[in-house]
């Protein structure tokens, strides 16, 4: 990890289900202690506030709009928020220390993109021309 190296804000999905043994009182405890080591986290400069997302949702696209997320899928979306970091490694070990992780939520960790986005630019966003 490079001190010198500038901060970089990396997006948080929280993604996943409790594990069905956990109990109650346990999942909760997680909950709580996620809080505080959040809290933490943002008082440090090291993570900004997201919001958990509620369950119902749409989908929009060229085809029209549907109902969904759907509570079948196998990872629901539980909610967002930032990291500060000054690599995707500094951004995971962070991460990992997520009192959450331990009863069966994960992380998906991405890095911001801060420029605009352009069909010329190879991105991930770039159509794949054969």
């Amino acid at each position: 990890m490079n001190a010198d190296a500038p901060l970089t804000e990396y997006l948080v999905i929280s993604r996943g289900q409790w594990d069905a043994s956990a109990s109650k009182e346990d999942i909760q405890r997680a909950i709580d202690a996620f809080y505080v080591w959040h809290e933490r986290m943002v008082v440090e400069g090291k993570a900004t506030r997201g919001s958990r997302l509620m369950k119902d949702g749409k989908f929009v696209s060229r085809r029209g709009v549907v109902d969904g997320p759907y509570s079948e899928a196998k990872e629901v979306i539980g909610g967002y928020w930032s990291v500060h970091a000054r690599s995707l490694e500094e951004a995971v070990q962070l991460l990992a220390q997520n009192p959450c992780l331990a009863y069966g939520l994960v992380n998906e960790v991405r890095e911001l993109d801060p420029a605009l986005g352009s069909a010329f630019a190879v991105t991930a966003e770039t159509p794949a021309h054969g």
